[in-house]
C-alpha cells in the first residue's frame, strides 16, 4: 500500500469512530433516560451488537456509497481526503457544542463538495445521489410517523395495564436497543467501508469495487469502539430535552427507528441515524400529547441538519483546493 492510501485508511478510521462516538446517544439514550439498564452496560452492548450487523445484513449501503456517487476512474484520493476531513471535523465541531447533527449528512456534502471542486457536477452520478438525498431527507419524516404508530399501537395494547408493565417495557428495551444497534452497524458503519474501498480501487489496489472482509472487520471495530466511549453530551440533548422518557417511549421509539435503519440498510439507502432516532422520539411523544414535545429544541436540531451538508461541501472544497493548490504553492517557496 502507498503512503496516501494508508493516509486514507487511517482518517477514514478516524471518522468512523468519531461517528460511534457521536452516534452513541442515538442508540443509548432512550434507554438510559428510561433508566432500562446502566449506562456503561448499555454501552458495551450496543458496541457489540454494532460490530455484527454488517456481518449480518450485508453491504449494501457501502456499494451506494463508494460506487453510486462518482465513478471511480473520475477522482483521486485528494477527493476522499478532503471529504473524510471535512466530515471528521464537523464531527468535532458539533460533538463540542452537543450538537446532534448527522454524520452521513457530513460525509455525503464533504464528498460532493470535494468532488464538484475537483472535476466538476457533470461527473456526479445523479441516479446514486438522488437515491441517497431521497433516504436522507425521507427517513426523518418516517421515523416520525413509525414512532407515532407505533407509540398508539403499544399504548393500545397496554391500556388496561397496571404500572407494572413499565418492568416489561424495561426489559423489552434490551431487545429493542440490540436490534437499534445491528441496524445502526448496518447503516452507518458501512459507508466508512464503501470510502475505503473506493480509495481501494482509486489507488489500484483493488481491480473492482467489492468490499474485502478486512474492510469490514476494522470499520466495525472502529465504530463499535467509538459507540463503546460514548457522547455523553449527546446523550443529555436526545434523552431529557426532548421530554421526560418513560419506559413505554423508550421501547415505542427504539423498535420505530431499528425498522426504519435496517429496512433503509437492506436496500442500500444510507441514512442518518440521529435523524431517525430523534424524530421516532418526536413522533412517539405526540402520540401521547403534541404539546409533550419540546419543539424548540427539534428546530435547533432540524436547523444544524439543513446546515450539513453545504457547510461541509464548502469546507471539503476548501480543503480539497489547499491540498491541490495551497500545499504544493508553499512547497516551491522553500
Amino acid at each position: 500500500m502507498t503512503p496516501v492510501l494508508i493516509f486514507v485508511i487511517i482518517i477514514a478510521l478516524c471518522f468512523d469512530f468519531l461517528n460511534g462516538v457521536h452516534d452513541s446517544s442515538n442508540i443509548v439514550a432512550t434507554m438510559i433516560s428510561s433508566r432500562a439498564i446502566k449506562p456503561q452496560m448499555a454501552l458495551v452492548m450496543t458496541a457489540i451488537a454494532e460490530f455484527s450487523g454488517p456481518f449480518i445484513f450485508g453491504v449494501a449501503v457501502a456499494t451506494t456509497i463508494g460506487s453510486e456517487i462518482v465513478a471511480p476512474e473520475h477522482i483521486n484520493m485528494n477527493v476522499i481526503i478532503a471529504a473524510l476531513l471535512s466530515a471528521i471535523t464537523w464531527n468535532i465541531f458539533t460533538w463540542i457544542l452537543g450538537i446532534p447533527s448527522s454524520s452521513s449528512h457530513a460525509l455525503i456534502g464533504g464528498i460532493i463538495g470535494a468532488i464538484v471542486i475537483s472535476v466538476g457536477f457533470q461527473e456526479l452520478e445523479l441516479a446514486g445521489i438522488l437515491k441517497i438525498f431521497l433516504t436522507l431527507f425521507i427517513s426523518p419524516i418516517i421515523g416520525f410517523l413509525a414512532g407515532w404508530l407505533v407509540a398508539n399501537i403499544v399504548t393500545l395494547l397496554s391500556w388496561k395495564a397496571t404500572p407494572k408493565i413499565n418492568v416489561t417495557f424495561k426489559r423489552l428495551q434490551v431487545v429493542t436497543s440490540l436490534a437499534l444497534a445491528l441496524s445502526h452497524g448496518t447503516n452507518d458503519a458501512q459507508k466508512t467501508m464503501g470510502i475505503i474501498t473506493l480509495g481501494l480501487v482509486i489507488s489500484g489496489y483493488e481491480a473492482k469495487f467489492e468490499v474485502p472482509i478486512w474492510v469490514i472487520t476494522i470499520c466495525a471495530a472502529a465504530i463499535a469502539l467509538g459507540t463503546s466511549v460514548g457522547g455523553w453530551r449527546l446523550i443529555k440533548t436526545l434523552g431529557s430535552k426532548f421530554y421526560k422518557i418513560r419506559p413505554i417511549h423508550g421501547f415505542a421509539a427504539q423498535t420505530a427507528s431499528a425498522a426504519v435503519i435496517l429496512t433503509a440498510s437492506l436496500i442500500g439507502g444510507p441514512v442518518s441515524t440521529t435523524q431517525v432516532v430523534s424524530t421516532s422520539i418526536m413522533g412517539v411523544g405526540a402520540a401521547e400529547r403534541m404539546s409533550k414535545v419540546r419543539w424548540g429544541v427539534a428546530g435547533e436540531i432540524a436547523s444544524a441538519w439543513l446546515f450539513t451538508i453545504p457547510s461541509t461541501a464548502l469546507l471539503a472544497a476548501g480543503i480539497y483546493w489547499f491540498i491541490a493548490n495551497g500545499i504544493p504553492a508553499i512547497i516551491k517557496l522553500f
